[in-house]
């Protein structure tokens, strides 16, 4: 993704999609990053929650034109080739060192699936999906995560992945993992922590 990035931001940015998005995860999300990017009909969901889009970018088939107008022209990002997501077109253009994503999971599976797919593409910002249940991120080599009993975490691998887990006071796991092989779920936690080392170290 080496085309011009004008969205930037020093705290992040907040990209909505047209996908499930609670005014929660919405107020949530931009607390964090209060920069707000609609990809494309996201514009319409975004103001549907009281909030006007600072920039919208995508193919433009989908925002309505009463959106599209709230918008400032210059704001407005048509990216009309069809080889990538508005999702990815939003990514691509975003100079800031965090992205909230709000409005990309829950309504349909492959778009879904397509963000998730995006979220691990080299040389896109650090994203945190916000979903109705989840939180999603892109694992760092190593992470430790204080939870509440009976808190969920999922592992799954987007390439060739080896992964230990260690519960506090408990037994460590280690596992070879591979997208349509292996994947790991751990739950139940009081405290965990991971490593993903490609089999370096575990």
């Amino acid at each position: 993704m080496d085309q011009p990035r004008p969205v930037r931001h020093l705290r992040g940015v907040t990209v909505i999609g047209g996908g499930m998005v609670t005014p929660a995860d919405l107020s949530v999300a931009l607390s964090v990053a209060p920069l707000l990017v609609a990809a494309d009909g996201g514009a319409d969901r975004a103001l549907a929650l009281g909030h006007a889009p600072d920039w919208v970018i995508g193919d433009l088939d989908s925002i309505s034109d009463p959106a599209r107008r709230s918008v400032p022209a210059a704001r407005v990002l048509e990216v009309a080739e069809q080889d990538s997501t508005d999702f990815a077109k939003c990514l691509g253009r975003i100079d800031a060192p965090l992205v909230m994503a709000v409005g990309f999971a829950g309504l349909r599976l492959d778009h879904t699936l397509a963000a998730l797919t995006v979220m691990v593409q080299p040389g896109v910002p650090r994203v945190v999906m916000l979903a109705s249940d989840d939180v999603i991120v892109l694992c760092p080599p190593r992470l430790t995560l204080p939870l509440m009993p009976g808190t969920r975490v999922s592992l799954y691998p987007m390439d060739r992945r080896a992964a230990a887990a260690r519960a506090w006071n408990g037994p460590s796991t280690a596992s070879i993992s591979h997208p349509g092989q292996r994947v790991g779920t751990r739950t139940g936690r009081r405290g965990w922590s991971a490593c993903g080392c490609r089999g370096r170290c575990c």
